[in-house]
């Protein structure tokens, strides 16, 4: 069996250095015109040089009038070349991979951004009114959005980036095509399993053509979305298979969506809950599942911290990547982990909570629940900022604090971002 840090293959030809990936989180660090900026090169080059073999890059939008947070960068005819170029430079300056990651947000498109997103259907989310009632897309809009993602993976491999991400995951613009509930359209692009999966198969194609045959293409899907009527886990088998099909290169396990956190280890499944915390992994039952289908390499992100829960991920079977994301907000350097000499990564989850009572993690008030994620989500924004402005993380930092000095923070740049694009 393999260890952490052993080498692995993909069926591309690109060779990951180890076995641990830096899964994608939004660094919200670009500029006002949605360029990257030397943050993000300090960001990833403190990442890369700190051991982890392959670095997925935040949210890269594909469309300047929709994005997931203020911040994100775009490629979208707005300039910023050079800037990716040092980005990738940055990224790669361990030789590591690192894979940029496409998305549109669809319907989680933050208010602040846009009052009409563009979605699936005009199926709105129900989330402490941040976002707008989506406008349905049109057969034109759902063909020009497809090219847009190609024109993206075009774009990062000019830079220099070694892969790209498609992002189908945590109810974005892909997953909503997935979802029967987001998804509720007659077409060709709507009903079945197959017509919901159109949209996703689709871009990976123009992807692939885009980019060529020998750089990677992974593919971040749910195992579940956990809501009732949902995409199922059932679904989730059939559509790695076509994916598998489809000839990617990697499949990156996750779960949920912002009306259901999943992903961030929320107990909406109590039998998966009580095992994922046993093992550390949230997902892994979900993996031993797929890799009865497809023998894609697969990978699973979401609450490793241990190297011994690592390990014995690997030596399951189940899985050939172990990603991982929070613990290198506030601690990039892993080599320690991948040499085994250190036991653990830092596990703030825990701490990370407004309040005890009905504020605490036993809430079963959803908004209550979800202004906690979004607390401890900002609390790991700051320790973002930090480490792109060369600073230490500083893990001592109020929670509450830090939520309202973000939630400022992004308005203004909202704001300012507003103004300059309403003068162009």
């Amino acid at each position: 069996m393999p260890s952490l840090n052993d080498p692995l293959t993909l069926p591309c030809g690109a060779v990951l250095p180890n076995r641990l990936l830096k899964s994608a989180m939004t660094e919200g660090l670009a500029n006002l015109n949605d360029q990257a900026t030397p943050r993000l090169s300090n960001l990833y080059k403190c990442w890369a040089e700190g051991g982890t073999g392959t670095l997925v890059t935040g949210n890269v939008m594909i469309d300047r009038r929709f994005l997931e947070r203020p911040g994100n960068v775009v490629i979208d005819g707005n300039g910023g070349e050079a800037a990716l170029q040092d980005w990738a430079k940055a990224g790669t300056s361990a030789n590591n991979q690192l894979w940029m990651q496409i998305n549109h947000p669809g319907r989680q498109c933050q208010r602040q951004v846009s009052a009409r997103p563009l979605a699936p259907s005009d199926v709105g989310i129900d989330l402490i009114g941040m976002f707008g009632r989506p406008q349905p897309m049109t057969e034109i809009d759902i063909k020009q959005t497809i090219n847009r993602y190609a024109k993206v993976a075009a774009s990062a491999k000019v830079a220099g980036f070694t892969g790209v991400q498609i992002h189908a995951a945590h109810g974005y613009l892909i997953s909503q095509f997935l979802s029967p509930l987001a998804n509720t359209r007659s077409d060709q692009w709507g009903g079945s399993l197959e017509n919901r999966a159109r949209f996703l198969l689709e871009t990976v194609a123009a992807v692939r053509e885009a980019i060529g045959p020998h750089l990677a293409i992974s593919v971040k899907l749910n195992s579940a979305d956990f809501s009732k009527g949902g995409f199922s886990h059932e679904d989730s088998l059939q559509v790695t298979q076509w994916l598998s099909e489809a000839g990617i290169d990697l499949l990156e396990i996750s779960g949920g969506t912002y009306e259901k956190l999943a992903l961030m280890g929320d107990e909406t499944d109590k039998a998966s809950a009580e095992s994922s915390q046993h093992r550390e992994a949230y997902f892994l039952k979900y993996a031993e599942g797929i890799r009865k289908v497809t023998n894609i390499p697969l990978a699973i992100t979401g609450g490793f911290r241990s190297h011994a829960a690592m390990q014995a991920a690997l030596d399951s079977g189940a899985l050939d990547v172990i990603g991982i994301g929070r613990p290198l907000c506030s601690q990039p350097d892993i080599r320690a982990l991948l040499e085994g000499q250190q036991a653990s990564l830092p596990n703030w989850e825990k701490e990370l909570r407004l309040g005890t009572g009905w504020f605490g993690p036993k809430s079963s008030n959803q908004k209550i629940r979800t202004l906690n994620f979004g607390a401890a989500t900002q609390w790991y924004y700051r320790q973002i900022i930090d480490l792109a402005e060369g600073r230490e993380p500083n893990t001592h930092t109020g929670l509450l604090r830090v939520m309202l000095k973000h939630m400022a923070l992004e308005r203004r740049m909202a704001t300012k971002r507003s103004k300059l694009q309403n003068k162009m």
